[in-house]
Formats: C-alpha cells, sequence, structure tokens
C-alpha cells in the first residue's frame, strides 16, 4: 500500500470512529432528554387527584399511563397469600418486602400491594412476623401505582413459600387462582403499630445519571481518538521531520 493510500485508509478509519463514539454521546442525551420529560409526566400524574378501583386499568398497556398515580383503595386483604421479598433494603438495613393481594370492593380483580418493610430476624432467617389483618374487614389503602418489585438474582429456582427473593405477578395469579392488575401498590402512610412496617420508599430512579454519565464516556473517547489522530498523524510526522535536518547538520 502507497504512503498516500495509507494515508487517506487511517484518515477515513479515524473519522469514522470519532462520528460513531460522538454519535453515541449525542444518543445517550436524547434518551437523559427522554427521561426528564419521563420524570416531569410523573411529577405531574402525582399531583392529579386520587384514582378509586373502579378507576385502574385492567389493561397492561393503558395502565402504563397511570403509572405514580395516587390512589385510594378500598378491599379485603388476602392475607394467606402474603409474600414476604427477601434481601430488600431499606433505610441501609435489608429485610423483607411485603406484598399482600388486596381484593377490590366494586370488582373481580385484586391488585399486589407492597405495604412495607420489616427487618429480618436475625437468629431464625424463616420466622415471619405477625400482621393484625382481618380477612373479613374492609380496609382503606392509600399511595401510589408502581411496576413490580425489582428481581433479584436468584441461586436456585424460584420458591413457592411466603419466603421469596421475587415474585412474577403473572406465575402469582396463576397459582393464587386470583386475577391481578398489571401494577401494584406502593403504600404511604405513618408507621401503624399494629404490624410496625415502615414505608420510606425510594423515589424512582430513571437512571437519568446513568445516560449523562454514558454520554461523558463516549465523547471523551470521541475526543481521544480525534487527539491521537492529530498527533500520531499530524503533529509527530511534522516534528520528526523537522529534527531530521538538525541531525543532519549536526553531523
Amino acid at each position: 500500500m502507497s504512503p498516500r493510500a495509507r494515508f487517506w485508509l487511517i484518515l477515513a478509519a479515524a473519522l469514522a470512529a470519532v462520528a460513531l463514539s460522538a454519535r453515541l454521546g449525542v444518543w445517550q442525551l436524547d434518551r437523559a432528554a427522554q427521561k426528564v420529560a419521563l420524570q416531569e409526566a410523573v411529577e405531574q400524574r402525582a399531583q392529579l387527584p386520587a384514582l378509586d378501583a373502579a378507576q385502574l386499568s385492567a389493561d397492561a398497556a393503558n395502565a402504563q399511563l397511570q403509572l405514580q398515580r395516587r390512589v385510594l383503595l378500598r378491599g379485603r386483604w388476602l392475607s394467606d397469600k402474603t409474600v414476604f421479598l427477601d434481601n430488600r433494603p431499606m433505610d441501609g438495613r435489608v429485610g423483607f418486602f411485603v406484598v399482600t393481594p388486596l381484593r377490590l370492593s366494586g370488582r373481580g380483580e385484586a391488585i399486589l400491594v407492597q405495604r412495607g418493610w420489616v427487618p429480618r430476624d436475625a437468629r431464625d432467617r424463616s420466622r415471619l412476623p405477625t400482621l393484625a389483618d382481618s380477612v373479613a374487614a374492609e380496609v382503606e389503602v392509600q399511595g401510589r401505582l408502581a411496576l413490580a418489585p425489582s428481581r433479584l438474582y436468584e441461586f436456585s429456582a424460584a420458591a413457592s413459600g411466603p419466603i421469596r427473593q421475587n415474585l412474577d405477578a403473572a406465575a402469582y395469579a396463576q397459582e393464587i387462582q386470583q386475577a391481578l392488575l398489571p401494577l401494584t401498590v406502593l403504600q404511604s402512610g405513618p408507621v401503624d403499630p399494629q404490624d410496625g412496617l415502615l414505608r420510606d420508599w425510594a423515589a424512582p430512579d430513571l437512571g437519568l445519571q446513568k445516560h449523562y454519565g454514558y454520554a461523558f464516556q463516549w465523547f471523551a473517547l470521541s475526543a481521544l481518538l480525534l487527539g491521537l489522530y492529530v498527533w500520531f498523524q499530524l503533529i509527530r510526522p511534522t516534528l520528526q521531520r523537522q529534527a531530521k535536518p538538525e541531525a543532519s547538520h549536526g553531523e
């Protein structure tokens, strides 16, 4: 390959790499802008009046439009179906997320309610807290609509008892023979002295800072590639050419 052809090949490869990494940086900024718009929409939804049971959508696609809406629901706890999600942190401690289906008054479906967090018994991991629920009594639950709890890595097959690592809503609905609405409720309100559940839920993390971080990395890579090309293809050869006459003159 001639020096001229080699020069143009390296130039084309360098420009392609710089353009690609810069484009990926712009793409991450676009993703961040989308998350900002989504965050604003979520905050606007949170200011809307609370939904009641009749207004909850059973369609998964439409239910997404109700995410983070406040709710005020009435129903009856299916306490014998309560699940304790293990290894869930709150306020720097690890314990259980308590999830109980609430059969909604006036509807045939139930909705999973993330009722709160309770510490794990350090001496007996299988010991569970007692929830003073009345199966017959109708209760009022306030909170906000949310996705199911995040999934954690499982080393073995999914458990079927009250203590579980994760909860698949679709599979769980079949297990308990009860139709479930697509979203869950993050219950709010002060600590109930009867159950002692904490409800210091973390704010929804849309990963905004992650996209800014990725964008910075791609732009930094683009600048690095451009700098390396300028140094090795332009500055360094120029310095070498300037150094040769000086060396010849010294001899």
